[in-house]
């Protein structure tokens, strides 16, 4: 009772002096909630309102409901000694950011539009996503020994209507035979001459490393940032690429040229912070002759007419020949790591839905039979090269409403997903209660979610 009473002091002041800051123009910001120690401000509001665009509801009831769960959330997270990952925080900003950026026109268009600096829309997406990740945890956290039985899965499913089951997309399991046309000498001598020239611009002071980083560097993301990428560790980065960059030692130098598997690149250190390192970087992708496109499909084309003919199957094909890492050691079969939308858990499937094929792919699957292989084409690997290729639609699913025989693992997943939803809403009820927690008058007149925010 009397941390309330304390806590009930200090909101009070709070309220107070944030009244008097508007009458006197000092400020254009108030305090709407206090949650626990937090307070949630008009700007926290309307800095989320900007990020998300439309909110289905009214947006000074929703978005002030979801902050304050959001804080208890992350005030669990502190008891339970969680923390973000940092590295997946900074690349899912990035990519934010990098999309407003195309989105807009241009960095000071972005700028323009939302009135701050780039470095301040970068913090500010930055705490949002950080602490989005935070719940996110300790929502896992609170769940992961719910455990469903198959007895709980029948009984859940067995007398609702065939309209109301979840349906199942189609899916299709694919293997592939892929190989990378050869490319020439002297392209690859062209690419190397090419950064040596940088590399002896940046070194006399001719140029920057960031802005020929800007005009040349074909990774067209890093480009946009004069090179640099954020800060990351040795496990994050191409093995030949880390194994350089981890021997810099000096800001100022240029290091050889590396290849990589997406290409040649010249690295320059520019920060180290423990076991990350922030650095800039070129790469140059040498480019493939037609001609050696066309030798790469007329390869592959015989290859397919001796697996039709009998002489080895696609699996022993794609298991000695194929050029696909990923795909080699499995004898050609491809696999996808989703997340799971009902776990949010990260697992390794053989079956794809449609739109999870790269879009070449899923494009000459369309036309096949099970077991019936394609004509050779060409596309880009995950690394950006051209590749060609042969796939063979090993099997297809079709869409169905859901069945246990089928589909048991996803409806499993549904009602655990299910008895999550209720803990969960369960532990936010008890978290109301045991919070101080305190709104100003002119929010209260709100439909919430969960009504135990106002206290009689």
């Amino acid at each position: 009772m009397k941390r309330y009473h304390f806590l009930f002091l200090i909101s009070q002041l709070v309220f107070s002096l944030s009244a008097f800051a508007q009458s006197a123009n000092n400020v254009v910001d108030e305090v709407i909630w206090v949650v626990g120690d937090e307070a949630i401000l008009r700007s926290d509001v309307e800095k989320v309102r900007t990020q998300m665009g439309r909110v289905q509801g009214n947006p000074y009831c929703v978005i002030p409901e979801n902050l304050a769960i959001q804080k208890l959330f992350i005030h669990q997270a502190e008891i339970d000694s969680l923390e973000a990952n940092e590295d997946e925080v900074n690349r899912y900003v990035d990519a934010q950011i990098n999309d407003w950026v195309q989105t807009a026109g241009s960095k000071e268009k972005l700028e323009e539009y939302r009135g701050m600096t780039l470095a301040q829309i970068r913090e500010e997406t930055y705490d949002l996503v950080k602490d989005n990740q935070l719940m996110d945890l300790v929502k896992d956290h609170l769940t992961e020994n719910i455990k469903v039985t198959p007895a709980e899965v029948r009984h859940f499913f067995k007398d609702m209507p065939e309209d109301s089951l979840p349906i199942i997309p189609t899916q299709v399991e694919v293997e592939l035979l892929a190989e990378h046309p050869r490319v020439q000498q002297e392209e690859i001598d062209r690419v190397k001459a090419e950064l040596r020239d940088y590399s002896e611009r940046i070194t006399s002071g001719e140029s920057t490393f960031n802005t020929l980083a800007r005009l040349f560097s074909e990774d067209r993301e890093s480009a946009r940032q004069g090179g640099e990428m954020d800060y990351m560790s040795k496990v994050d980065l191409d093995p030949a690429f880390a194994n350089v960059a981890w021997s810099l030692t000096d800001p100022k130098k240029v290091s050889k040229i590396v290849e990589s598997q997406y290409g040649y690149h010249i690295i320059q250190l520019v920060d180290r912070r423990g076991d990350k390192l922030k650095l800039r970087h070129i790469l140059l992708k040498p480019h493939v002759d037609e001609k050696d496109v066309d030798a790469a499909l007329l390869r592959l084309d015989s290859i397919s007419m001796d697996i039709r003919d009998g002489k080895f199957t696609f699996e022993q094909a794609a298991s000695a020949l194929s050029d696909d890492k990923d795909s080699r050691a499995n004898n050609g079969l491809m696999f996808n790591v989703v997340r799971d939308e009902m776990t949010g858990q990260r697992i390794r499937t053989s079956r794809f839905k449609m739109a999870e094929l790269p879009t070449e792919i899923a494009r000459v699957v369309e036309g096949l039979d099970v077991g019936e292989m394609s004509k050779p084409f060409t596309m880009l690997d995950k690394s950006g090269k051209q590749q060609c290729c042969v796939v063979k639609l090993k099997s297809r699913i079709k869409a169905h409403a859901a069945t246990i025989t089928e589909d048991f693992q996803i409806l499993s997943q549904i009602v655990k997903a299910k008895r999550s939803e209720e803990f969960l809403n369960n532990w936010i009820k008890e978290k109301q209660r045991a919070t101080y927690v305190r709104i100003n008058p002119e929010w209260v007149n709100c439909e919430f979610q969960y009504p135990g925010w106002i206290k009689d």
